[in-house]
């Protein structure tokens, strides 16, 4: 609904109603009603007062001005939001001091100063020449504006007539109407008389020489205050209107009377903004004390800190934020309150919108936000134990146990016929009987598996093909490598964020997951009328979807996500957002933001206290208070808020936990004991064939190897272990065992012979 300004007309008579019709901006809306003098007006001012209209002229004699004001204020249609403009000149010559006290805006106009030294001069004169059967004022205040006008303009005539040329013969001649008769010297007297200016009671007289009009004159608007009615402007023809007050003197003027007056402030219940207090053991809350929330510390900060105002909260009946009926062409909620001036101010979580920034006025923002998705998480699967596995397939690590053992063997091949991997055993002779080749499949497989590991190895082939297979072979293990290191961290860290939906595009263009906003909010207004295909679309898909995807609150929509199951989505505004972020850790934010608005501080059009309020919020935002009171209210508790990474972290990586890497260990511990297994039976192996080449017991062969290897200071071993006699050779296994455990206890620092 456009809002055009109106302007109630209340009248007796249509004389100078038709004058001001005519030269009224056609842009305005005009609604005029009669005045019944010395009846009940009641029954109409109180059905205008339904309208919600705020400027009124009042156009009546001065003598009625008070009863009809009387009358408005007891329908209350004389409250602070009313302006009331009086046609009479006579008007500021009025006792209206009953009316004084009240915050409505009265003006009105006067044409000469009631104190100034002419008007007393000239009720002097008329006073000394007054008689018995003529009325003369008694006071200048008591001088009407038809008695200023009729005096003005016969001081004018007989100024004309004293100051006439001597050949001017005015004589007093009788002429009938109907007669073509003139007065001979009348057109001449008439130059002399459009010529002849005078200073009277309304100021000096100039008369236009063809029209006969006055020029100039000197209007004074004057307003209602607690002293009575002060001059507030002036205007004339000449120079247009030049206020008299400052910018502080209003100010200064309007907190007195503010200082009366108990700001009815509507609002909502809604977390984070406002919601009732709970009270303590044996604790009263009353009034104001009864709520709690951001709006709350807000409006304190402007109302009773910064402007030291009182202020009474309530909460508008069906917790609505307005919107408007076409039905019954009406508003709702919030703006509807303001609107039939139940209150002074709204505010919450208000978007400022055209629709209604239309119907009501707002303050500057004070906070700014957008509209966004709100969607929950997907639930990470439980780490796997051999995790570090999965950045390559089960069939990737398979093709390379193959390909490492075909490279092994090709390798063994390759260098059984190369002459240059055939080298001399003993590079001292010159002349060698044979030749060895190391690249039995024991080195092969060595090289190829510290290649792949890229530790290397200290053996090397010297012919030109195995060159050429180790080559290729560094660089597949060059390649996997870092394919390998590369995917690790994204696939250990990996929390199974959810790829199904990245932006409004991934939203509009899938069908399984739906989305919806609150019904009637500015949110479901910016689909409803935008221009852009892809919000349209959206607005659409909403409209038809079945079961409806609409809810009527903020917090019905987040307990819907929550219990979705990831089948919807919940587009409301990113304060909003951000607030539910805090408190539940298992909901997220998807994509930027769709549009920009801002939340403001409600109040119907021509507040005498918007500018103040205003003012208000911006010293709060330049002060950095808005910024304390939102972290005071959106960060959660320390014992129940969710833990949310900093801006500029690195948030594609995380801690490895031991669920995640603990594969590896184990791999490591299988192999260690592969290894130790692999060694027992290679030194068993060994024990057996000693015994069998110097023809020992295995039990000799195998305390005689245990022993030495155990001898960790020895490091050259014979050949053959030396056999002595039973009695000798106790005797020496025993010295052997006990400077074994000599040698061990000096290792670990044991204390053991003393």
């Amino acid at each position: 609904m456009m809002y055009m300004h109106v302007i109630l007309f209340l009248y007796e008579g249509l004389v100078r109603l038709q004058e001001i019709i005519k030269h009224a901006n056609p842009e305005h809306k005009w609604v005029i009603k009669r005045l019944k003098p010395g009846e009940d007006n009641r029954p109409l001012l109180k059905s205008l007062k339904a309208t919600g209209e705020t400027r009124i002229i009042l156009d009546c004699s001065a003598n009625r001005v008070l009863e009809y004001l009387r009358q408005a204020h007891e329908v209350n249609f004389f409250a602070d939001y009313m302006s009331y403009v009086l046609m009479s000149l006579n008007a500021h010559t009025l006792d209206l001091e009953e009316l004084r006290y009240g915050l409505s805006n009265v003006t009105c106009f006067r044409i000469f100063d009631h104190s100034d030294s002419r008007t007393r001069s000239y009720l002097a004169d008329w006073k000394s020449r007054s008689n018995n059967n003529v009325k003369i004022p008694r006071q200048t205040y008591e001088i009407t504006v038809e008695a200023a006008l009729a005096s003005d303009a016969a001081r004018l005539i007989t100024d004309a007539v004293e100051s006439a040329p001597e050949d001017f013969t005015i004589e007093a001649k009788a002429i009938e109407c109907g007669s073509e008769d003139i007065w001979e010297i009348g057109e001449e007297f008439t130059n002399h008389l459009l010529t002849n200016p005078i200073i009277g009671i309304t100021d000096q007289i100039i008369l236009d020489n063809i029209t006969g009009e006055r020029t100039n004159f000197n209007i004074e608007i004057m307003e209602l205050s607690n002293s009575g009615f002060n001059m507030i402007a002036k205007w004339n023809p000449d120079t247009g209107y030049e206020y008299m007050r400052s910018a502080t003197d209003v100010s200064d003027l309007l907190a007195e009377k503010w200082q009366n007056k108990t700001f009815k402030v509507v609002s909502r219940i809604g977390a984070p903004y406002l919601v009732e207090r709970v009270p303590e053991e044996g604790e009263v809350l009353t009034g104001n004390d009864r709520y709690e929330g951001y709006s709350k510390d807000l409006i304190h900060e402007i109302l009773k800190e910064t402007l030291n105002l009182n202020y009474e909260i309530e909460i508008v009946p069906g917790n609505g934020y307005g919107s408007y009926s076409k039905e019954t062409k009406k508003w709702n909620g919030l703006i509807g309150h303001l609107l039939e001036r139940k209150a002074d101010l709204a505010i919450c979580d208000l978007t400022i919108t055209y629709e209604r920034r239309s119907s009501v006025d707002f303050t500057t923002p004070f906070m700014t936000l957008g509209i966004s998705i709100l969607y929950l998480k997907a639930t990470p699967p439980p780490p796997e134990f051999f995790s570090f596995l999965k950045p390559l397939s089960v069939d990737v690590w398979i093709y390379m146990a193959a390909a490492y053992l075909m490279v092994s063997l090709m390798l063994h091949f390759l260098a059984r016929f190369s002459p240059n991997d055939w080298e001399n055993p003993h590079p001292c002779d010159k002349s060698p009987d044979e030749l060895e080749n190391i690249w039995h499949i024991k080195n092969s497989c060595w090289l190829t598996m510290g290649s792949i590991m890229t530790q290397g190895s200290d053996i090397l082939p010297k012919g030109y093909s195995t060159r050429w297979v180790c080559g290729l072979w560094w660089f597949f293990g060059m390649i996997m490598c870092s394919s390998y290191t590369a995917n690790l961290a994204a696939f250990l860290t990996n929390a199974a964020m959810d790829d199904s939906i990245k932006s409004v595009e991934d939203l509009v263009s899938q069908t399984k997951i739906k989305y919806g906003t609150v019904i009637g909010g500015s949110t479901y207004s910016f689909f409803k009328r935008s221009n852009v295909s892809t919000y349209q679309r959206m607005g659409a898909a909403m409209e038809s979807a079945r079961p409806s995807v609409f809810v009527k609150n903020n917090d019905e929509g987040v307990d819907r996500v929550l219990k979705s199951k990831r089948t919807y989505a919940f587009l409301m505004e990113s304060t909003a957002i951000e607030y539910q972020l805090e408190r539940h850790c298992d909901l997220m934010q998807v994509g930027g933001l769709l549009d920009s608005k801002g939340y403001g501080i409600a109040m119907p059009f021509y507040s005498s206290y918007r500018t103040a309020v205003d003012n208000a919020v911006l010293k709060l935002a330049e002060s950095g208070k808005l910024v304390e009171l939102k972290n005071r209210w959106w960060k959660a508790p320390e014992t129940g808020g969710c833990i949310t990474e900093e801006a500029g972290e690195d948030t594609s990586a995380g801690e490895l936990g031991i669920e995640n890497v603990g594969g590896v260990f184990v791999v490591l511990g299988v192999g260690c004991g592969i290894a130790l297994g692999m060694g027992i039976i290679e030194f068993l192996w060994h024990v057996r064939e000693v015994a069998i080449e110097q023809k020992m017991t295995q039990s000799e062969a195998f305390w005689a190897e245990l022993i030495f290897a155990l001898s960790f200071w020895e490091t050259e071993k014979p050949v053959e272990h030396s056999r002595p006699s039973s009695s000798a050779s106790e005797s020496k296994a025993g010295s052997r065992a006990s400077s074994v455990l000599r040698s061990a206890a000096d290792l670990f620092h044991i204390e053991m012979f003393k």
